[in-house]
């Protein structure tokens, strides 16, 4: 295993409403790709996501694995290793995970719902002309 020297991942702090003190162990990372900025309809061409590498990474807690990705603007090698705390309460739970889950849900349904109401509007000025 090689250490890493990434200073976004070398202070690892604990999460701010942690009622139980979170522990620390050793994650490695098991790939690393480079992923696109992508722009979709509904942000009007601009990039929700800059351009950002998904690292994979494990890590070991209560005698079990854990897998998962987040987010870098820069790659980490295979192998390297990096400080992560996680929730002994809950060790799927650590340090990267982010605040609230992404879901491509969500915007679809506003898409639907924004399409209905523009056929809607646009019906009823076409009737209000004749």
């Amino acid at each position: 295993m090689m250490k890493t020297t990434n200073s976004i991942l070398s202070t690892p702090t604990q999460p701010f409403d942690a009622s139980v003190p979170w522990l620390e162990t050793q994650a490695e990372v098991s790939a690393c790709r480079y992923e696109f900025a992508r722009m979709n309809t509904l942000s009007l061409g601009i990039a929700t996501r800059p351009n950002q590498f998904i690292v994979s990474f494990s890590y070991y807690a209560h005698a079990k694995t854990f897998c998962d990705e987040f987010t870098s603007p820069v790659a980490m090698g295979k192998g390297e290793t990096f400080p992560v705390f996680y929730n002994p309460l809950n060790p799927q739970q650590h340090s990267l995970s982010e605040s609230a889950p992404t879901t491509r849900v969500p915007l679809f349904v506003f898409g639907v719902a924004g399409s209905i109401v523009i056929s809607l509007l646009y019906l009823g000025m076409i009737g209000g002309c004749q």
